[in-house]
């Protein structure tokens, strides 16, 4: 079980990270307690493992992208940490990773891109192709937006997004 602080400290962070010049000094006032101790303890949980990540979701719409596609590809195994590494650079790809194939999925690397059109994601994507030597691409395009929400951990009351005990 998590202690006091550290619970404060995830209840603080479920609402997201704010835009602000110093958006873990806001976090930890919203917490109670120093930027130091906050990060301190933040990091703390992370060499623990009970903190996985802090990342971003990109609302790609809001953010003014009108188009976005995943594409996956089959990466030689070896390959996988180059062509990450180099389709991670890619400023328009909010993020890129490897998961297992399946008898029926050949496909091992994904990539989310985000343009302004369905032919600029092409071109992206393409070049992304020609530039680490892999072909046999699929791409697949969001045709809506769904709503994204993090979890809520160490509730103060009971109703937890909508759902009573």
């Amino acid at each position: 079980m998590l202690e006091e602080k550290d619970q404060k400290i995830v209840r603080a962070m479920s609402d997201g990270i704010p835009l602000v010049p110093c958006p873990y000094a806001a976090l930890a006032e919203k917490a109670g307690m120093e930027e130091e101790e906050f990060l301190s303890r933040l990091k703390k949980m992370k060499e623990q493992g009970t903190l996985r990540r802090v990342g971003a979701v990109l609302q790609h719409r809001r953010a003014g992208f009108a188009a976005n596609a995943l594409c996956v590809w089959k990466v030689p195994e070896e390959r996988l940490d180059e062509v990450g590494a180099f389709v991670s650079r890619e400023t328009s790809v909010s993020h890129c990773y490897s998961r297992e194939t399946a008898p029926e999925w050949p496909y091992n690397f994904y990539a989310m891109i985000h343009a302004q059109s369905r032919e600029d994601c092409e071109k992206i994507a393409d070049r992304i192709s020609a530039e680490t030597d892999l072909d046999g691409r699929q791409t697949f395009y969001s045709v809506r937006e769904w709503k994204k929400a993090a979890m809520r951990y160490f509730c103060e009351n009971q109703e937890i997004q909508g759902f009573l005990p």
